[in-house]
C-alpha cells in the first residue's frame, strides 16, 4: 500500500538492546593498583548461608552469598507487614490514631497463650495503630501483627495476598508472603537480596517511621520489652531480627557511618550470637574496605537509545541523579557496565521517561542496577524519515531471523 507515494511500514516489535561501556576511565580518582575481584572475595567470608551487604543510597552490592535463593523469612517478614501499614497511612486509608481490636485469634495465635514473641495486648482490647507498629517493630509482637492484618484486610490470608501484591509493586519479584507474623508457612519464602531492597525502600520512603526501628524499648500492658536487634548497641539504627526452627536465625540491620549507610542481611544461622557476630563483621568490613565513587554525574549521558521514526535517531539516557558505585579501596577490580533497554523507542519520546537500566559488574558481582530515563524529548520525524526507519528495522529483523536459523 502506498501513502503519499511512499511505502507504508509498521514499526518492528521492540527487542532488548544492550550497549557495553568501558568504565575504567570514568571512576574518579584512578589509582587502582592492588587486588583482583577474586582475591577480594577470598579475603572475606561469612558463616551465613544467605547474605548480602549493600549501600543504601545507590543500591551498590558489596558482598553477596546465595542472595537469590528463596528461604523462609521468620520474623523478617514483619518488615513487609510494616511497609504495608506505612503505605496505607501514606495513602490516607488509615491513621496512627485509628484503633484495631485484639481478636481472640490474635491473642491465641500471637499473644500470651502462643508462647511466641508478643506485645502482650489484652484480648478484646482496642490498640492504636501507632502502638501496634511499635509492638511489631520493637517487640516483634505477633499479636500486634495479626491485629493490624485483621484491621486492614479482615484476616491473615487476605493480608498475605495484600503483602505479596505490595511486594511486587515495589520491585520484589520473587518473595511471597502468606501471613503478617513470619510464623512458619510452607508457602512463604523470600530472598536475602529482596529483603535488602525492602529495607532500602523503607529507609528511603518512610523517613518519618524509620526511627522507630532504632528505639531501644517499648512498654505495653505494663510489660517492658527491649528491642531485639543486637547491633543497636554498636552503631546500627535498625532493623529486624527473626527466628524459627525452619528458617534459623536471621537479621536485617542498617548503620550510617562517615556519610554512608550500609544494609546487611544474614539468614539461616545457628544461634543468636553467630547472627549478631556475622552481621557486625560484615558491616565493619564494608565500612573499612569500600568507598563511594562517582560513575556518572547528574545529567551526564550514560548511553543512548535508538529512536524509531523520530527527528533524531537516538535519545540520551541519564540517571535520576549522580550514579555512584561502591568500590574496594586501592583495588584493580575489572568493572564492566551494560545499558539495557527495550527498543527502538517509537517517536514521539518524552523527556524523563524511564527507559532502561545501567548494570555494573565489579568482577563477577552484579554490583549496581541504576534506572535510566530519557534526557530530552524527541518529536516525530518526517514521513520519509519514518519510512526509512521502518525499512531499516525490516532489514534488521530479517537479519536476526536468518541468524537464529543458523
Amino acid at each position: 500500500m502506498l501513502f503519499n507515494g511512499m511505502p507504508r511500514f509498521r514499526p518492528m516489535r521492540p527487542s532488548a538492546m544492550v550497549a557495553i561501556l568501558a568504565l575504567g576511565c570514568l571512576l574518579a580518582g584512578g589509582g587502582f593498583d592492588s587486588v583482583s575481584a577474586q582475591k577480594k572475595d577470598e579475603n572475606f567470608n561469612t558463616n551465613a548461608p544467605h547474605a548480602i551487604l549493600m549501600e543504601a543510597e545507590s543500591g551498590s552490592i558489596l558482598f553477596e552469598r546465595n542472595a537469590d535463593e528463596l528461604v523462609y523469612p521468620a520474623s523478617l517478614a514483619k518488615l513487609m507487614t510494616a511497609e504495608v501499614v506505612f503505605n496505607e497511612i501514606k495513602k490516607g486509608n488509615v491513621t496512627l490514631a485509628d484503633e484495631a481490636i485484639i481478636s481472640e485469634n490474635a491473642w491465641r495465635t500471637g499473644g500470651a497463650p502462643s508462647h511466641t514473641s508478643s506485645m502482650f495486648a489484652a484480648i478484646h482490647s482496642r490498640v492504636k495503630v501507632e502502638d501496634l507498629l511499635r509492638g511489631v517493630i520493637i517487640q516483634s509482637g505477633n499479636d500486634a501483627c495479626i491485629a493490624l492484618a485483621e484491621g486492614l484486610a479482615g484476616n491473615e490470608t487476605a493480608f498475605g495476598i495484600m503483602m505479596t501484591k505490595r511486594a511486587r509493586e515495589i520491585g520484589l519479584a520473587k518473595s511471597t508472603f502468606t501471613n503478617s507474623t513470619g510464623l512458619h508457612s510452607p508457602g512463604m519464602k523470600v530472598t536475602a537480596r529482596e529483603l535488602g531492597k525492602l529495607a532500602q525502600h523503607i529507609i528511603r520512603t518512610y523517613p518519618e517511621f524509620y526511627p522507630i526501628y532504632g528505639e531501644r524499648e517499648f512498654t505495653w500492658n505494663k510489660i517492658r520489652q527491649f528491642n531485639r536487634n543486637p547491633l543497636l548497641a554498636s552503631g546500627a539504627d535498625g532493623m529486624k531480627t527473626g527466628f524459627t526452627k525452619e528458617a534459623g536465625y536471621g537479621l536485617v540491620a542498617s548503620q550510617f557511618q562517615n556519610g554512608l549507610r550500609l544494609i546487611v542481611v544474614v539468614m539461616g544461622l545457628k544461634g543468636e550470637k553467630e547472627r549478631a557476630d556475622e552481621a557486625r563483621k560484615m558491616l565493619d568490613w564494608g565500612f573499612r574496605s569500600f568507598e563511594s565513587r562517582v560513575l556518572f554525574g547528574e545529567g551526564q549521558t550514560v548511553g543512548e537509545a535508538k529512536v524509531f521514526g523520530g527527528q533524531k535517531g537516538y535519545v540520551p539516557l541519564v540517571g535520576s541523579g549522580p550514579i555512584r558505585l561502591m568500590v574496594p579501596r586501592n583495588s584493580s577490580e575489572k568493572i564492566v557496565a551494560r545499558v539495557t533497554y527495550t527498543g527502538p523507542l517509537a517517536a514521539p519520546v518524552e523527556a524523563g521517561r524511564t527507559t532502561g537500566v545501567l548494570k555494573v559488574w565489579r568482577g563477577d558481582t552484579l554490583a549496581l542496577e541504576a534506572p535510566l530515563h530519557t534526557g530530552e524529548e524527541v518529536g516525530k520525524g518526517s514521513l520519509s524519515q519514518r519510512a526509512f526507519d521502518a525499512f531499516a528495522e525490516s532489514v534488521i529483523a530479517l537479519f536476526r531471523a536468518g541468524a537464529e536459523r543458523l
